[in-house]
């Protein structure tokens, strides 16, 4: 099992991700240092040239390549030579696939959502009385119970945006309603 490098896991537990407020010029600095100088290739993860042959997993045969082409409803390579290029690119996907999931995740709360799950984050998603001050302003209290009614705001001017005939653009009328023919199948 591989672990994550420190100064990657440094950085993750660090910096606040999937923020929407204007983030800080000192904290992107320090990001834009971390990804200038780069740890790792992701052509590590990539099979090594003579590495390829050697995998202690079952290697895929030319039958279920074609299976699984038929499964993704892919067409067949016409040529052997697009059947090895498809082999070769599919065992090195698989490879970086297990290098992947060969990552150290003990330890790290899984993603319960694509959200800011920080305690930043939280607060700054949190509705709290000053954001529906002003909705609560404009309840009344009524009744016996004092129950809150919102009051209703000003009417809204629909003239000329709601001013035409729906029945104008019909072929047949009577009188305010549309007309629509129909034929009863005698049997």
């Amino acid at each position: 099992m591989r672990s994550l490098c420190t100064r990657c896991s440094a950085v993750l537990r660090h910096q606040r991700a999937f923020t929407t407020s204007a983030a800080r010029p000192s904290a992107q600095k320090s990001v834009q240092q971390v990804l200038a100088q780069p740890t790792w290739s992701v052509a590590s993860l990539l099979p090594k040239s003579d590495d390829a042959k050697s995998t202690t997993e079952a290697p895929i045969t030319r039958s279920k390549l074609h299976h699984l082409l038929r499964l993704s409803a892919l067409p067949l390579p016409e040529t052997e030579a697009e059947e090895a290029a498809m082999l070769r690119t599919l065992h090195s996907q698989l490879h970086f696939v297990r290098d992947v999931q060969s990552v150290d995740t003990s330890g790290v709360e899984p993603l319960r959502s694509l959200r800011d799950e920080t305690t930043e984050g939280i607060a700054e998603a949190t509705i709290g009385l000053q954001q529906l001050s002003e909705a609560l302003g404009k309840e009344v209290l009524f009744g016996h119970k004092k129950r809150p009614k919102r009051q209703r705001g000003n009417k809204v001017d629909t003239k000329g945006v709601e001013d035409w005939n729906p029945l104008e653009t019909a072929s047949r009328t009577a009188g305010k309603y549309f007309v629509v023919q129909s034929k009863k199948e005698e049997s």
